[in-house]
Formats: structure tokens, sequence, C-alpha cells
């Protein structure tokens, strides 16, 4: 317990430092809305301009990321004359450095006053109604990564020492990124997803398993960043591209190489998604 004291405290001690490097590197920030890329959602940041950018390996406190399809760069970016961030790439549980470096983006977004979290991931599909390439936002999630986030001193005076979990994605927010896939011509489904450590990928007996438990989708990420995020006060959406059918599911061997395959197939309806729906959030006023 000791060390998770002092690794909680490192980390608010990072975030400041963070924080302030920022606001110094680049000026006033007050950006609006945060949306952390997962597996093959990091092209979407090309939608947006140019704006400032940087490696998270240059920002005090941050690590770089390790997995294909996570690049590693934080964009600053502006819709209708709104800031927000885009992370492009996460850190994994399985990567085996613990929660700190997966709390910090979240922590920093909520350092720089980001009241809205939008997360997104790529996960395998476990319901029948889904096609390899279709979205899913989320509804619900279960978490069945070993421990919780949010174990150790309470991380922020937001932050409540028991948090309300009893709607974590935001309804209103959810509504809305429906509203713009219809009028984008894409087809987005609801669903609750599971959340693994990783990295190998589940066997078939779990997947029939985690079916039965209303498992939608599974994945090995955006569960702990949600749970991190609702507790800090912020309104949180989630965004799933399914880029494989589960094990079981699927009569091809899973790999992270699919992955990255169907999540490029996906990539245009994946970019008007994601634009248009930081557009109507900032436009409306939502943040």
């Amino acid at each position: 317990m000791a060390e998770t004291v002092i690794s909680a405290e490192r980390d608010k001690d990072s975030v400041t430092e963070a924080g302030a490097f920022l606001s110094e590197r680049w000026g006033r920030l007050d950006p609006a809305v945060c949306l952390v890329c997962g597996s093959g959602w990091g092209k979407v940041v090309e939608d947006f301009g140019s704006g400032e950018s940087l490696s998270y390996s240059e920002i005090p406190g941050m690590s770089q990321t390790t997995v294909s399809g996570h690049a590693g760069n934080l964009h600053l970016r502006e819709l209708g004359n709104k800031q927000f961030l885009v992370f492009q790439g996460r850190r994994h549980f399985y990567e085996g450095v613990g929660w700190g470096p997966i709390r910090f983006p979240i922590l920093l977004a909520k350092e720089l006053g980001t009241e809205t979290l939008f997360l997104t991931n790529a996960a395998g599909g476990l319901s029948p109604s889904f096609k390899v390439a279709d979205l899913m936002v989320l509804r619900d999630h279960l978490n069945f990564m070993p421990g919780n986030p949010l174990i150790g001193p309470v991380l922020h005076p937001d932050s409540p020492r028991f948090p309300d979990q009893s709607q974590v994605y935001d309804p209103e927010l959810r509504r809305l990124l429906c509203e713009v896939g219809e009028k984008h011509g894409v087809r987005i489904h609801q669903g609750s997803y599971l959340a693994l450590s990783g990295p190998a990928f589940e066997t078939p007996a779990e997947i029939s398993a985690f079916a039965k438990l209303g498992a939608d989708a599974v994945g090995m990420s955006t569960v702990p960043e949600a749970m991190l995020g609702n507790a800090l006060g912020m309104k949180v959406v989630g965004l799933s591209c399914i880029s494989n059918l589960a094990a079981g599911i699927s009569e091809e061997p899973l790999s992270h190489d699919d992955v990255e395959k169907a999540s490029a197939e996906a990539l245009p309806k994946m970019k008007r998604v994601v634009r248009g729906f930081l557009e109507e959030l900032l436009a409306q006023g939502l943040d």
C-alpha cells in the first residue's frame, strides 16, 4: 500500500507539472473535450487540420506508447473556435506498467479543465447482429480487469471515495452520437463492453460465458479511463469499432494485424462520425 500511495502522489505532482508545461508551451488552454484514440482510431486527427502537437515523451510525466497503432502524440485542435485535445494512443494494463500511465492522460485533461471525455477503442464483437467494421456506442461495461484504477489515495478533490457508477456513459452524449451516425449514414449499435487485461485474446469458452453475462463486445482498454473520468465528474462517452468477431464466433485465428486492417476499412466512417460528433457537441455547448 505504501508503494501505491507514493505512486499516486507522484502522479499528482507530474500532472501539475505537465499542465504547467503545456500552458507555457501552447499558451492559454481551455479544451472543452478530450478524445482518446484507441487502436485504429489515430488517423481521425487528420480531419482536424493543423495545430499544436507533441510526442508523449516530450511531456513531463507521460510515457511513450508501445503498441502498434498507438502513435503516442498529444494534439491541440480547434472547431468553431473551441479547443479540444486528442490523445493519439493509450497505455494498457497488459504492458505491465501499472495504473499510473493509464490514468495520466485523463488526470491531465482534468487538470486543463476538460469536462467531456470521448473514448474510442477496437473491440471484438459478441453480438450476432455485429459485423466487422461496425461501430458500437458503450451503454455500460463489465470490468474484468484485475483490480481497479481508483484503488489507493483519492486522486483528485472532485473524486469521491466511493464513486457511483449507475450511469458511467452519459445518455445525452450517447443519443447525440447515434444521431450523428444516422445523419452521416453510419449505423451505430449500442451495447455493453467487457474489459479484460489481455494481452492474449479470449478463448471460445470465455466468450461464450461473457455473452451470457450480457457483454456485446470485448476489449483490453477504455473501462479504467471511463471509471476515472466518471469519478472526476467528467461526462463520458465511448465508441468501439468492431474490428473482429470474437473467438468461437470468428472462423479464423485472431491477430492484432486483423484488428488494424478492420479499423483501416472502417476509418472513413470513423472520421465522419468523430468529426460530426465533435462539431455538434461543441456547437451545442454540451460540454
